[in-house]
């Protein structure tokens, strides 16, 4: 699949970034504070494309990028743990010439979110989480609710066998699609607005390299579960965010279950809030985008 399928043209302007040693596809529009949007798996910058021109048209500098390993952004070999990615998305804020951002993550950009705002609390200014326990959280379910979180993990947990990548690209990535389409709420998945989506979705992934880091990152999560860069990592998430924090979920995600993601705010100390909305799946941003833009720029415009 050649590179120019993320390469859609619209209300913004697409741009290269160098950061952390690799080069990000960034895709800006508006002009104002940064907001910097991480898209989860296994989706590329457009998960964003409709949110981010209504964030820049509230005044607001909007970027989505394509994270390590996706899209148009490099796709080396290594660097898919979770420090790295966290220094992925605060080198890419000093490079886009700030100091600071507001950092809205969903699935897995939503974990990288929550470990940059640990890492780096001082270049986040707020941060907004959808679908997306605390990485400490996910860690606690896995082991403590083996027939919610663990039964729910299932499939994520075939990531570790090798060359699984080669399984997911199969037959025009037809396990992407199916994967969508469980981790989503019925009623969205039979819209033609998830066809489209899901048909984005799998002719990134099979983009060269991409399946296999996407994958990298799920498989650094189990390799470093017994050793010492995942102690070390477990004991830097451990300490409260500093940011205001909100947290949107949806009723109905089949990937991180509610249950599993609530606990997430005994990790915040600063002001934070939780809002579950009935309904929804795991794409929460593309299932209730008026619902998502409207919490993004309340959060933006509360007082701290």
């Amino acid at each position: 699949m050649d590179e120019s399928v993320v390469m859609a043209e619209g209300p913004w302007t697409h741009r290269f970034v160098g950061a952390n040693g690799s080069r990000f596809h960034v895709v800006e529009a508006g002009t104002g504070p940064l907001v910097l949007f991480l898209h989860g798996f296994p989706e590329f910058w457009w998960a964003w494309h409709d949110i981010m021109t209504r964030v820049a048209d509230a005044g607001f500098r909007a970027a989505a990028i394509d994270l390590r390993g996706y899209g148009l952004s490099d796709k080396p070999p290594r660097g898919y743990d979770g420090y790295t990615m966290a220094a992925d998305v605060t080198g890419l804020i000093r490079a886009l010439g700030e100091r600071s951002a507001t950092i809205v993550g969903a699935g897995a950009g939503g974990m990288v979110g929550w470990a940059a705002a640990a890492f780096h609390p001082k270049m986040v200014n707020r941060l907004v989480v959808l679908g997306a326990a605390h990485p400490l959280r996910l860690r606690a379910a896995l082991f403590a609710d083996p027939r919610g979180q663990f039964a729910a993990s299932a499939t994520i947990l075939k990531f570790q066998v090798p060359r699984y990548e080669h399984v997911l690209t199969k037959d025009d990535a037809a396990l992407i699609g199916e994967l969508m389409a469980h981790w989503s709420s019925p009623e969205w998945a039979a819209t033609p607005e998830f066809a489209d989506y899901s048909y984005r979705c799998r002719q990134a992934i099979q983009i060269p390299q991409a399946s296999f880091c996407a994958l990298e990152a799920y498989r650094w999560v189990a390799r470093s579960a017994l050793r010492l860069q995942g102690y070390r990592f477990v004991k830097l998430m451990q300490q409260p965010l500093s940011m205001p924090t909100l947290q949107l979920h949806g009723s109905l995600d089949k990937a991180i279950l509610p249950r599993t993601a609530q606990g997430s705010g005994r990790y915040v100390t600063a002001p934070y809030e939780w809002r579950l909305l009935p309904g929804a799946g795991h794409f929460i941003h593309q299932e209730a985008p008026d619902f998502v833009t409207g919490e993004i720029l309340r959060w933006l415009k509360t007082p701290s």
